[in-house]
């Protein structure tokens, strides 16, 4: 019996992808236990319970990437925060990271424990907590391949999808065309009309949300329908034939089936999802952070299955000028679904046992 332990929160880009390898080692080892480390602030104190893990939380550390008074703090916040770490990861057999705000300080318990370290990195352009615990490990796996760096060597192995993902992906199906016509419906939309998925990240975008306020009259007149997701802090419109606004999209994977647009962030999970089920996106990155939205968007643009502009850009004139020629391009895809990530899990996993029997 062994204990693995799993770094990642903040983000569902973090928490998501450790929680689909995390399920896949518990089918293949039963008998193992699985912990995560997280913060109190982030989606994993929802997402992992949810899941039926078990959560332990340590101090929240943001590593600033500009000079700032909370920077003063840093030192001595980072070390609270790894001895915190190394109170829950000592004696474990290995740590898998994500990245995020809690992955740093458990890299740095792991390393001064003993304990083994297996990382995967979701965005095209590695963060600062992983490319650290890249000092400690050369067990690295990336979902797209990242062009310098120790990650540039590492095991391409896609990303970590939701169960609810991949059970589509698996379905052997003759008519991809029907699959989402019946999504439509099953989302209480006219399967005859075009539909927009509008999603603005788990917190949303007060700038999408506006321009659709903005622009929805116009688009319900044109006979294309809307979901939008708004955020979960964010009031919710009224709805109205036609138009269905959500603080939060439970069931993803049947909403990028129905949606022939999506307009979305690009974090790597949305990217990931959209590539899996989606037809076609416009992608309005968010530029801040480690700058990784653009090149996760780019990635699907260069391959004919997205156009990526500014957040600057994207207003409602803009919309509604190009809403025509973003569905135009979306019938003239094919309706299937593409396989590209459905055995990252295993692949991960695959790892893991690797650095495991080498230890």
């Amino acid at each position: 019996m062994k204990t693995i332990i799993f770094a990642g929160g903040g983000t569902a880009g973090h928490v998501e992808p450790a929680l689909s390898v995390a399920q896949e080692w518990m089918k293949q080892n039963p008998r193992d236990t699985c912990i995560f480390v997280g913060t109190t602030h982030g989606l994993e104190t929802t997402l992992v319970p949810a899941a039926g893990f078990t959560l332990r939380t340590i101090k929240k550390v943001v590593l600033n990437r500009k000079v700032s008074p909370s920077a003063l703090f840093l030192p001595i916040n980072l070390f609270q925060a790894v001895m915190q770490a190394r109170a829950i990861i000592k004696g474990a057999s290995l740590l898998v990271g994500f990245g995020g705000y809690v992955s740093a300080a458990s890299y740095i318990a792991a390393k001064s424990c003993g304990v083994p370290i297996v990382i995967h990195e979701a965005n095209a352009r590695p963060g600062i907590a992983n490319r650290l615990g890249a000092l400690f490990t050369s067990a690295l796996a990336v979902s797209t391949p990242v062009k310098s760096g120790p990650f540039s060597n590492a095991l391409i192995t896609g990303m970590p999808l939701k169960s609810s993902i991949t059970s589509i992906i698996s379905r052997n199906e003759s008519d991809w065309n029907l699959v989402r016509s019946s999504s439509k419906r099953a989302l209480g939309f006219d399967d005859a009309l075009p539909l927009v998925l509008v999603v603005g990240g788990s917190q949303g975008s007060q700038v999408m949300n506006t321009v659709i306020e903005q622009s929805l009259k116009t688009l319900l007149e044109k006979k294309i329908q809307v979901m939008h997701s708004l955020g979960k802090k964010n009031a919710l419109p009224t709805a109205q034939s036609g138009y269905q606004p959500h603080s939060y999209i439970a069931d993803m994977a049947t909403a990028y089936l129905a949606a022939d647009v999506v307009i979305s962030r690009s974090g790597a999970v949305t990217c990931s999802e959209f590539e899996a089920l989606g037809k076609y996106a416009l992608f309005i990155p968010l530029a801040i952070g480690n700058g990784e939205q653009l090149p996760n968007a780019q990635h699907l643009a260069d391959l004919g299955r997205a156009q990526v502009i500014s957040q600057k850009e994207f207003t409602s004139p803009w919309l509604l000028a190009h809403i025509d020629s973003l569905l135009e391009t979306s019938r003239a895809r094919g309706a299937q679904v593409s396989t590209a990530n459905s055995t990252a899990h295993e692949k991960i996993t695959a790892l893991m046992q690797n650095v495991l029997s080498s230890h």
